[in-house]
């Protein structure tokens, strides 16, 4: 290859990176100056809920099945 190619080969790449960098930053001009809103949650404690006696049942084998045997065997 001769100077003049490698010369031409390096001036269409740094063209090329420039449009390029201004055609992105075109597209994504307004992305990044967007205010955004998180949500945020309560911080988790070590309390342990207790559990509402109307869905847990403590006598049962699952206690959260309630388990009725008929004394017919149906």
């Amino acid at each position: 290859m001769k100077k003049n190619d490698i010369a031409t080969i390096v001036l269409i790449a740094a063209a090329s990176v420039i449009v390029a960098f201004f055609a992105t930053n075109t597209i994504f001009e307004n992305i990044a100056t967007e205010e955004v809103r998180v949500r945020t949650i309560e911080p988790m404690t070590t309390e342990i809920a207790e559990p509402d006696p109307a869905i847990f049942n403590e006598d049962a084998i699952n206690p959260t099945v309630e388990v009725q045997i008929d004394a017919d065997g149906e």
